[in-house]
């Protein structure tokens, strides 16, 4: 058990450094990143509805065939 919580404390003082070597955005930088993910999601969310159209379409099309 003592291992382990040495083990632990150990990890959490290096994990401390290590976050003090890490380059931070500043505002500017966060907000361009932010809004170009938001685009990405959006671009990415527009193409899976379509191919979503398209499939149920298709299904569609294949249970009416089979329906008649």
């Amino acid at each position: 058990m003592a291992m382990s919580l040495a083990r632990t404390k150990d990890f959490m003082v290096e994990v401390a450094e290590e976050l003090k070597k890490v380059t931070w955005p500043d505002f500017a930088q966060l907000k361009s990143a932010t809004i170009v993910i938001l685009i990405f999601c959006a671009i990415v969310a527009i193409i899976i509805k379509i191919m979503d159209f398209f499939a149920a379409g298709v299904v569609g099309g294949i249970v009416k065939i089979f329906a008649s």
